[in-house]
């Protein structure tokens, strides 16, 4: 497995060496900010009590307020945090937010805690951390194995200590406490938005296009069922448990069912034999398809299996899919790999969206939330395109370069830098 953090510190590296920045400046966008690592203890359901760990890291704040995501995973390390902040930065810098980046994690296995114990986790690591938090400061959101429950948690703890209502502090909530409409689809949804850019692009019809989604969380779910109203063909889908296939087509929303039902979609063949078998998660990624979407967790398609990736588009909706060396094995093969900082923005697209609300205290229709979406994506997307094309590198390097520059001009406005340091080569 490749280090998180040392991945993407190679990934800016390398865009920033193509924009000529000063190695000085290099070395800023390298490192976060802040990392607060903390401890905490928790009350069981059995009287006992459990000490918790968890980091938070802010990455960059040049261009505003740091922006990210909080999960709850056994496998938590504060490298991996790091890494996801800084990716965080520069997602938010590709897509033209007015944020830098932010992560946070708690070690620990949400499927081992009562509801209760998940709740007094949920408002203790708040309490950890509420000093370095806020609407002006830095503003979570949910992640892996954390919702819109944990979040309406969260925001009320932050609440109770500040004494006021504060539902700018916290993102991807229920909408009754200020939870924006539309927020549950928007990664998938910003994802799907590229992938049609794409394709028109490289003239693929998305009618009757086939698609493989490896990983059937929320991203995964809803880019399957969006694509196939898009007219698309979904052929192959996986979870952490395994995966299914069809060369003639699954129907996403009867593997919704059954995975809800049965806590896996490895059990579609249970109950749809015909045609369909179960294959493997490496299988799944290897498979002739027209867009193959990493919706799953990190170090996915590696250097030991970017040649055998057939998929004429790579759709990363999961953070960090594939490494270095693969990018390069996948650019040379002609693959249109539209990264993960692009591809998965619609969702930090849309929190922004709900903290704009929040601090308005007003709400916009699901309709208009989308269409604001829309529109970022669409220029996002066509933005990194020019780069990939003028400077003829690859559209991960083509996106860390547009989100650069964009932060590194920030840096000089404020004075972090000077001028003839910045001299972005564009």
């Amino acid at each position: 497995m490749h280090n998180p953090f040392e991945m993407a510190q190679q990934q800016v590296a390398h865009a920033a060496n193509l924009l000529g920045l000063d190695r000085n400046v290099t070395e800023i966008l390298l490192h976060p900010t802040r990392v607060l690592c903390v401890s905490f203890p928790v009350t069981m359901d059995d009287g006992s009590t459990r000490i918790f760990h968890g980091y938070r890291s802010q990455h960059n704040d040049a261009i505003g307020p740091t922006k990210g995501g909080i999960r709850f995973h056994p496998d938590v390390t504060m490298d991996e945090v790091k890494a996801l902040s800084m990716w965080m930065t520069f997602k938010c810098g590709v897509v033209g937010l007015p944020y830098g980046g932010a992560k946070g994690g708690v070690v620990c296995n949400p499927k081992q805690l009562s509801k209760g114990e998940l709740e007094r986790v949920s408002r203790g690591f708040i309490q950890a951390i509420a000093s370095i938090i806020g609407p002006e400061k830095d503003i979570p959101a949910p992640d892996v194995y954390t919702n819109a429950e944990i979040m309406g948690w969260m925001m009320d703890e932050f609440s109770r200590m500040r004494q006021s209502f504060t539902p700018g502090v916290i993102t991807g909530k229920d909408p009754i406490i200020g939870g924006s409409l539309g927020r549950d689809k928007a990664t998938a949804l910003g994802c799907v938005f590229t992938i049609r850019e794409a394709a028109e692009k490289l003239g693929i019809p998305l009618e009757g296009a086939t698609v493989a989604v490896q990983g059937f969380g929320n991203a995964g779910r809803y880019s399957a069922l969006l694509l196939q109203e898009l007219g698309c063909r979904i052929v192959a889908i996986s979870d952490s448990q395994g995966g299914i296939f069809n060369p003639g087509g699954i129907d996403p929303k009867e593997a919704v069912n059954i995975k809800e039902k049965t806590g896996s979609v490895i059990h579609f063949t249970d109950y749809f034999s015909d045609h369909t078998r179960q294959i493997t998660n490496r299988e799944l990624l290897e498979l002739e398809v027209d867009i193959l979407i990493p919706a799953a967790l990190e170090d996915q398609i590696h250097e030991e299996n970017a040649d055998r990736i057939r998929a004429k588009i790579v759709a990363e909706a999961a953070n960090g899919p594939t490494t270095p060396e693969a990018d390069r094995i996948l650019y040379n093969k002609g693959i249109h790999v539209i990264p993960d900082i692009l591809a998965n923005a619609g969702g930090v697209t849309v929190s922004y969206f709900e903290w704009v609300q929040n601090l308005m205290n007003y709400h916009w229709p699901e309709e208009e939330v989308n269409s604001k979406l829309e529109q970022k994506m669409v220029e996002a997307y066509h933005n990194v395109y020019r780069m990939h094309q003028e400077k003829k590198v690859d559209m991960r390097t083509a996106a860390y370069m547009v989100s650069i520059a964009r932060i590194v001009k920030a840096m000089v406005a404020r004075g972090w830098i000077k001028e003839h340091q910045a001299v972005l080569q564009r």
